[in-house]
């Protein structure tokens, strides 16, 4: 019993040896390994837009009246002094020759008083009338100036609202929708059409106080290009340029607005459409890493960076954007450091690998990509 105890003791210290031996024997697997790219990187980002023309205007009526007559279409195209529409302006016709009348009738009284005026002036110089009778003619003169300034006013009122009863286009646009034909009874205010020049439009686009103040970091302060995307996922062909930011924040959604005027010359947009704009940005020096070489534990990133040792150590990293395929990172890693480049899904932290290194830019080339 006892020479089999020591049989049993003896071959477990002979297998305890020896597996530290195998083990230390074992060649380290290897991985591909690279170190972070430096470049400039470009990329988009796109807003929400609400397009507009240039100039719209809605065209009201500034008296009440019935539309005699339309001189227009929906959708045709006029010119600045045009004639729109005329209301009923017979009534104000009359209006007007009365008011003639009155001017006219004001100016024979003041120079019939007048010319007795001078008449009576003589006889007081000869003192055959008294002065007070001159007096009271010059008051009465006087009276009679005021009466002929009334009526000026009072014909000038008439003929401004006879020409409210002619609506012209204030500029070269095109007519939109008219809602009231021919014979409507049409009260003062009401809109009788609206008038857009297309030629140019403008879009207006939000930014996050994060994306403004990024724009503005940028050094991008200087009129710049964008595109718009149409709602039918195409680019419009020709590019705009933003002119426009507005001085505050709008408190509720926290977002600043921009504006950017686009030319149109085929008349493809129109007030109110949709689109998005698209503003080409640039990231500086950025340090690049491929998405394959890195992995997520609870919503946050990591890499396995290699050390002197050739020893990978598991590390988080804080990326500054995410591309198609690869990380700009911001912060966790630097460019001389060497990482796991493929396989990282097998990887552990602490173990020993045989590194191969690999150049990125050329890894990265679209030669290589699959």
């Amino acid at each position: 019993m006892k020479n089999s105890q020591k049989l049993f003791l003896a071959l477990c210290l002979i297998m305890a040896s020896c597996t530290p031996e195998k083990d230390s024997n074992k060649k380290p697997d290897s991985y591909e390994v690279i170190s972070p790219l430096v470049k400039d990187t470009s990329y988009t980002s796109n807003y929400v837009a609400e397009i507009q023309s240039v100039r719209y205007v809605e065209v009201r009526s500034k008296i009440k009246g019935f539309i005699e007559k339309n001189y227009v279409d929906e959708g045709q195209s006029v010119k600045k002094g045009q004639l729109l529409f005329t209301l009923s302006f017979l009534e104000f016709e009359k209006e007007l020759q009365k008011a003639n009348a009155d001017h006219k009738g004001a100016l024979a009284d003041l120079k019939a008083a007048e010319v007795e005026f001078f008449n009576v002036n003589r006889l007081v110089e000869k003192n055959i009338i008294a002065q007070p009778e001159l007096d009271v003619l010059e008051a009465k003169v006087n009276a009679l100036k005021a009466k002929v300034e009334e009526a000026v006013a009072n014909k000038e009122q008439v003929a401004l609202h006879l020409s409210f009863a002619q609506i012209k286009a204030p500029y070269d646009g095109v007519i939109n929708r008219i809602p009231h034909k021919m014979g409507s009874l049409i009260e003062e205010g009401d809109m009788l059409t609206s008038i857009s020049d297309n030629s140019e439009i403008f879009a207006y686009f939000n930014l996050s106080e994060i994306d403004y103040l990024n724009y503005i970091s940028s050094g991008e302060k200087e009129i710049k290009t964008v595109n718009l995307r149409l709602a039918n996922n195409e680019i419009y062909p020709h590019p705009g340029k933003i002119e426009m930011i507005e001085s505050e924040f709008d408190r509720e959604t926290g977002n600043i607005a921009f504006r950017a005027r686009f030319p149109n010359p085929d008349a493809i947009l129109k007030h109110g459409a949709n689109g998005k704009i698209i503003v080409n940005k640039e990231l500086k020096n950025a340090l690049v890493i491929p998405q394959k070489s890195t992995f997520e534990i609870q919503d946050k990133l990591y890499v396995f960076v290699v050390n002197k040792d050739n020893v990978l150590k598991q590390r988080n990293i804080i990326p500054k954007m995410r591309f198609t395929d690869f990380y700009a990172v911001e912060s966790g890693l630097s460019k001389d450091e060497k990482l796991v480049f493929e396989g990282v899904e097998d990887a552990k932290d602490g173990i020993k690998i045989e590194p191969v290194y690999v150049d990125l830019a050329t890894a990265m080339s679209p030669d290589n990509q699959d």
